[in-house]
């Protein structure tokens, strides 16, 4: 019912576990992390409290391939399939007999994929084919491979929801949770371009892509971000325009009052003065 791919980035720390199914919410059912101790997924039939005592279980410093081991043991699991990933990129994964055909997984340096009910046996290779060969940070990599298990069929039964989860290989602290990405879509009609779709927006947010926000910020907002992106390339006019329009707006004009002390917010309001 479900397809995902589970990797840890070498060179950052970073673990993470892209997924999509034809179920409401995938993003609540089946991935599970924790920043400086790993990521699991559970797939099929798998129990929802399997997640957390095979999360446990790499917190307490057992392997992966070990926590696989005693899952595969275990008569109430024999219907699930899980794939375990530790901070250090060790990993794991099985897929127990009675999953939904076409069901399996394959293994790679450092990540994993699998699926079961999957619409042709092409959906694994291609994931695992693409997420090796892709470049860049880790979650798009990991869009990438679950990208390319859509497009050789993804789940037989059709689509619905996706997500991407990203946490540090680092324990979480007071001043860092840890998570790096975390975004979900739970009912959509091609929940993966709309997963690709959230994390090029989140970028433009990390990265202040003015531009691009001017065009898929919330309404409102939109008229902020596209003052900014006019003041950025020096357009006087355009950002003058923007904020006018931002202010002419119930409550914005007291939200940039509030702003004063923004930097960026307080030299573009000076074009108004």
């Amino acid at each position: 019912m479900t397809f995902s791919v589970l990797a840890h980035d070498p060179e950052t720390g970073d673990v993470g576990i892209a997924v999509s199914s034809c179920i409401l919410a995938v993003g609540r059912a089946v991935p599970c992390a924790r920043p400086g101790v790993g990521v699991v997924a559970v797939q099929a039939r798998s129990r929802r409290g399997l997640r957390t005592s095979l999360l446990g279980g790499l917190a307490e410093g057992t392997a992966p391939a070990e926590l696989v081991r005693r899952a595969a043991h275990a008569a109430e699991d024999a219907d699930r399939q899980i794939a375990v990933l530790d901070a250090t990129g060790a990993v794991a994964a099985d897929t127990g007999q009675g999953s939904f055909p076409v069901s399996g997984h394959v293994l790679g340096e450092g990540f994993s994929v699998q699926g079961n009910m999957l619409a042709s046996a092409e959906v694994l290779p291609a994931m695992s084919h693409a997420f090796t060969a892709a470049r860049g940070a880790l979650p798009d990599r990991l869009l990438a491979g679950l990208s390319a298990g859509q497009a050789a069929g993804g789940d037989l039964r059709g689509r619905q929801s996706a997500a991407l989860l990203v946490v540090s290989g680092s324990p979480a602290t007071d001043e860092d949770d840890g998570v790096r990405v975390d975004l979900r879509v739970d009912d959509s009609g091609d929940p993966v371009a709309q997963l690709r779709m959230l994390r090029n927006l989140q970028r433009a947010y990390d990265e202040r892509d003015y531009e691009m926000l001017a065009l898929f910020a919330p309404e409102g907002a939109r008229d902020l971000y596209a003052a900014l992106a006019a003041s950025r390339r020096g357009d006087r006019d355009g950002a003058r325009s923007a904020l006018e329009a931002m202010r002419s707006r119930p409550g914005w004009s007291a939200w940039l009052a509030s702003m004063a002390g923004d930097a960026r917010v307080a030299a573009v309001s000076r074009l108004l003065d």
